[in-house]
C-alpha cells in the first residue's frame, strides 16, 4: 500500500487563540474545542488540520522543543474568492492583533498574495487569481 495525505498537524502554545485564528478563515471549530488538548477540523474530503497542544505533545515525546529562529514553523495557504478578498482578510487579520509578515501584493507568477502568522508564528498564506489582462 502507498501512504496517502491526509493530515497537517500543528502545535498550539495556546489551543483557544489558535482556534480563533482559523476561525477567523473560516474553518468550522466549535468553541468548546478551544479547552481540549487535541483538535481536528475537515478540510475537504479526506484531508484534516490538527492542534495539539504543547502538553499533549510532550505527553508522547517528553523532549519536543519548538522549533527556533525567526522562520515560520510551517506554511498553509487559504485561496481567496478575489484579489480584493486578499486585502480583505489579510487587514481584517492584522487589524485584530495577528502579525503580518508580506503585506498583499501582486505577484509575479498572476496571483495577488499576502502572508499573515498565527499565534504560534506559522506563516499562512492568502492567494487569489489576477484579473488576466
Amino acid at each position: 500500500m502507498t501512504p496517502s495525505f491526509e493530515l497537517v498537524g500543528l502545535v498550539a502554545a495556546d489551543m483557544g487563540a489558535s482556534l480563533e485564528f482559523y476561525r477567523r478563515l473560516g474553518l468550522s471549530i466549535p468553541p468548546e474545542a478551544d479547552t481540549q488538548p487535541h483538535v481536528e477540523a475537515e478540510l475537504a474530503p479526506g484531508v484534516r488540520l490538527a492542534w495539539d497542544t504543547v502538553d499533549t505533545v510532550r505527553s508522547f515525546d517528553p523532549d519536543w522543543e519548538p522549533p527556533k529562529g525567526g522562520s515560520p514553523r510551517a506554511s498553509l495557504a487559504f485561496r481567496c474568492d478575489s484579489p480584493a478578498e486578499v486585502d480583505r482578510v489579510y487587514h481584517e487579520l492584522v487589524g485584530a492583533g495577528y502579525e503580518g509578515s508580506k503585506d498583499p501584493w501582486d505577484a509575479f507568477w498572476g496571483q495577488r498574495y499576502a502572508v499573515v502568522h498565527d499565534p504560534d508564528g506559522n506563516g499562512v498564506d492568502l492567494f487569489a487569481a489576477l484579473p488576466a489582462t
